[in-house]
């Protein structure tokens, strides 16, 4: 049996596992996940990048497509077969999730996203914390402790600010996430009235990109809350910012939100796929040793 899906064991106190929702048909680049980089399929490469996260314990490629099963298999790596009628890759993963009963944290990892860092995941799951300390609501409102980790990356752009399919964060002092929105949040007012426009103040004053985060797609979610959550329905939020983690902050669960360790390049076209490629095959790319073993050892007498 191959065992190239899995990571030796560590013994950390949170069981995590990574889940890579994965589909054939995508509008804008379809087949994207068997894409070749450096003769490998894209999808192949996030999976490593997420095993190399040192306490993830699994991956696993959650598709409704042969091809990329069979791709996957073949690379040495886990993959399941899914129902096909997900409305998202998050429904797709809770219903992988919902068979790992010994999991404790379930990591969804973006199967578009062949240059993640391991160590923004290691942080992510770090950050969600022990299972003896979370605490849990009664009912369906789970909102005593963390229910969520996700992450963001410094805005690089006024142009990304100003673009609809860049997703905003919103987080307060102790990096609890506050709202997510496609518009420019938090609205810099008095900026905006001096300069007539969102558009001109970003451009008289650059110093305002460090005021808005732009959110990953990252997720780090507590195995009870993944299985709670894809069984809510819409919320009205969720549906008029087409943004389906306002469900859980509608529903009481805390997201946290913290910076990622380096930005990512998610690939929806053919020139972010060339980007990845070009930095793959330059002779600087390195792939990345986990960093989390290394920490942990130094900690442990």
């Amino acid at each position: 049996m191959n065992h190239t899906g899995s990571n030796p064991p560590t013994n950390p106190k949170t069981k995590a596992v990574a889940i890579i929702p994965a589909r054939y048909d995508s509008v804008r680049l379809p087949g994207k996940a068997l894409l070749e980089i450096a003769g490998k399929p894209m999808i192949c490469w996030v999976v490593k990048r997420a095993l190399a996260a040192g306490n993830v314990s699994r991956a696993i490629v959650a598709t409704d497509d042969e091809r990329i099963l069979e791709a996957v298999k073949s690379a040495g790596y886990e993959a399941v077969m899914t129902r096909a009628d997900h409305r998202s890759g998050t429904d797709r993963i809770a219903e992988v999730a919902a068979s790992l009963e010994e999991a404790d944290v379930i990591v969804n990892v973006q199967g578009d996203e062949p240059l993640i860092s391991p160590l923004t995941i290691e942080r992510a799951v770090e950050a969600m914390g022990e299972p003896e300390n979370w605490g849990k609501g009664k009912g369906e409102r789970v909102t005593e402790g963390i229910g969520i980790v996700t992450t963001w990356e410094p805005m690089e752009s006024a142009a990304d600010v100003l673009n609809p399919d860049v997703v905003k964060v919103v987080v307060d002092d102790h990096d609890i996430a506050i709202y997510f929105s496609r518009l420019p949040v938090p609205c810099p007012r008095n900026a905006v009235r001096e300069h007539g426009s969102i558009e001109a103040a970003l451009s008289n004053e650059p110093s305002l990109l460090a005021g808005f985060h732009k959110h990953t797609g990252l997720y780090v979610y507590r195995r009870d809350v993944l299985l709670e959550f894809a069984q809510w329905p819409q919320s009205e939020l969720e549906r008029l910012e087409s943004l389906e983690q306002l469900r859980a902050l509608e529903h009481g669960v805390k997201i946290k939100a913290i910076k990622a360790s380096t930005s990512s390049i998610g690939v929806d076209t053919m020139e972010d796929l060339e980007r990845v490629r070009s930095i793959v095959g330059s002779d600087s790319f390195e792939f990345p040793v986990s960093s989390w073993l290394e920490r942990r050892n130094r900690l442990e007498p």
